[in-house]
């Protein structure tokens, strides 16, 4: 089987390499705007160091007319900006690709390739010829290399011309001086390459009712249409976007009109455990919040996440996961949280996490946290990573259903409270394992006190043991029961049903499904589950059931999803295979086939011997 991805009209990846603070980000963008505004399925990875400025960074563009736009490791084009890389980054081309590089210094003779087409363009020379001003001059290098790729990819120039229009609408000057630059890169180019290249752009229609977005972005947007108006957090990598986001949101949309009064809190604490506490106290009066934060602040916030969970006070989690651990890699994506969520703190927890694969579904979860955390009154995390949260993804335009009313669950009124002859905050009345909970200020006998500490199915303080066994075995059952609740698993089935199953979760979705898209054209038929929230339900376990073999495939070193599927369910061990990435790079299909077919060809020799 052929794993490249094969490369041609709108189907190619190329790889961007600059330096750290020099502007390329908004040259970067531009590009992938452009592509996208011309109707073509693409998707961009920003790859950056863990510093402000100074050192290699790179954007990965991936074009696939099929909407396919998992991460390709198989780069047709290299623009290299940076010398520091060069080495580094020609290696990384495909044999039969194009090398686009700053000529104004010329390349040493040990970064010669015979199997690549090297395109000198003297992006510097031609920058101090045209701008004053050194920083300037940087800025505009980066504007420039996108106009030699409007000419090298058959970018439309109009599309170009109108998003400086619109960036630019009040500051004509800088219009001017950017439009001059990408003038300057493609007549360049048009003069002395071969435009365009085999590896080019042909405009499509599969993209009109999409939008480009961030995770982080959706997240916090959820925020606000879940009615979510108290944030507190600590500044991570790569959390701090969601609450930034938020923060925009609220000032736009929840600041009253005629008063100028803010209806919302915004709190940077002076830890991540301090912000987890202000979440706890306003959830307990009565407010949605929540916090964004990463692995390490997971790890600070546990103690509070116990209480919350045995207090039972509702509370949202972002874990926007990076690679750990430690500080780790702080700007490498990484699924290394799962099973910390799953049982964050000490003594016995279990926690209702939900895992988005991308913009949209984090939107949609962060409402669906909300509802949860108060309808099963216990924390809840949204579990995205690096890759989700800060790239920009292409995502079908978000919808709201404008009869949605929040599920404040068992909130009993003053009505209901004063009906009662005693109040008893734990005690479940109905079977169904949850207790109805009061907020404060709203009826005298709605008191209690609330502790993390031994206590009663009444709230009150015990030590005595079948007291104590019975209320963590009703939360226990509570938390088992969120299972029917959370984002339900996608199962994709092959035709006449297959022996060999796959299970993965959050952004490796994308790279599974193209796997097994090509398995399948090569007539391997693979099922696929995808998990989607937990705790798990019984859609999880038939699945399991029904297969042979399942290959787990997800980002981390120690096979996290596959031992809480075998810690979750009946299955046995032998059944689950591991198909492992934690590099830090997004998943590629190349590395779940990788991971797969040795396997399947062993298997399929066993089965004929």
């Amino acid at each position: 089987m052929v794993y490249d991805e094969s490369s041609g009209v709108n189907d190619f990846a190329l790889k961007i390499a600059t330096v750290n603070g020099t502007g390329s980000a908004s040259a970067n963008g531009l590009l992938l705007q452009a592509l996208f505004r011309m109707g073509i399925p693409v998707s961009g990875k920003n790859v950056f160091p863990s510093n402000i400025q100074g050192l290699p960074t790179w954007y990965e563009v991936r074009v696939n007319g099929d909407g396919y736009t998992a991460r390709s490791p198989n780069f047709q084009l290299m623009v290299a900006m940076n010398p520091q890389s060069y080495a580094r980054d020609i290696a990384e081309v495909q044999a039969g690709g194009w090398v686009l590089y700053d000529s104004s210094r010329p390349l040493g003779p040990e970064l010669g390739r015979d199997d690549v087409t090297f395109l000198g363009v003297p992006l510097a020379e031609m920058c101090v010829d045209k701008f004053d001003g050194s920083r300037v001059r940087i800025l505009m290098k980066n504007i420039t290399y996108v106009g030699v790729l409007v000419a090298l990819l058959k970018i439309d120039m109009d599309v170009i011309k109108t998003m400086l229009e619109e960036k630019f609408s009040t500051k004509k000057h800088l219009m001017d001086a950017n439009f001059m630059a990408i003038e300057m890169g493609y007549n360049y180019a048009m003069e002395h390459f071969d435009c365009p290249l085999p590896i080019q752009l042909e405009p499509l229609d599969k993209t009109k009712d999409c939008v480009m977005v961030t995770g982080n972005a959706a997240a916090a947007l959820g925020c606000v249409y879940a009615g979510a108006t108290v944030g507190a957090w600590y500044p991570i990598t790569p959390s701090t976007s969601l609450m930034d986001g938020f923060t925009e949101y609220c000032e736009r949309f929840r600041v009253d009109p005629e008063t100028g009064k803010n209806n919302f809190c915004i709190i940077q604490a002076e830890d991540e455990l301090a912000a987890a506490g202000m979440v706890i106290g306003a959830s307990w009066m009565g407010a949605r919040s929540f916090t964004p934060t990463s692995g390490p602040g997971i790890s600070l916030m546990s103690e509070f996440i116990g209480l919350a969970y045995y207090a039972e006070v509702p509370a949202v989690f972002f874990d926007v996961q990076r690679t750990g651990p430690s500080t780790g890699m702080p700007t490498r994506t990484q699924q290394a949280d799962l099973l910390l969520c799953a049982y964050a703190s000490h003594g016995d927890t279990k926690h209702i996490v939900l895992i988005p694969a991308n913009p949209k579904e984090c939107f949609e979860y962060a409402v669906a946290a909300f509802d949860l955390a108060e309808r099963f009154q216990t924390p809840v995390f949204v579990l995205s990573d690096l890759d989700i949260g800060m790239n920009d993804w292409m995502i079908p335009r978000l919808e709201w259903d404008d009869t949605y009313r929040p599920d404040r669950g068992k909130v009993l009124s003053a009505k209901e409270i004063g009906e009662l002859e005693t109040f008893y905050r734990y005690l479940d009345v109905d079977g169904d394992h949850i207790a109805a909970r009061t907020l404060p200020g709203v009826h005298p006998k709605g008191a209690y006190f609330t502790r993390g500490s031994g206590h009663d199915k009444h709230g009150r303080y015990t030590e005595e043991s079948q007291a104590y066994i019975e209320v963590v075995d009703r939360i226990r059952a509570k938390v088992a029961s969120a299972g029917d609740h959370v984002p339900q698993p996608e199962v994709h089935q092959a035709g006449s049903g297959s022996s060999v199953g796959m299970i993965s979760m959050g952004g490796c979705h994308w790279a599974v499904l193209e796997a097994r898209d090509d398995m399948m054209r090569h007539g391997i038929e693979v099922d696929y589950l995808r998990v989607c929230g937990f705790p798990f339900n019984d859609v999880v376990e038939r699945f399991l059931e029904a297969h042979d073999t399942v290959f787990v495939v997800e980002q981390n070193r120690d096979a996290q999803l596959r031992s809480l599927l075998l810690l979750e369910t009946g299955c046995p061990k032998e059944k689950l295979m591991s198909i492992q990435y934690y590099g830090g790079q997004p998943l590629s299909k190349g590395h779940v086939l990788e991971g797969i077919m040795p396997h399947l060809e062993s298997l399929k020799a066993e089965a004929t011997s």
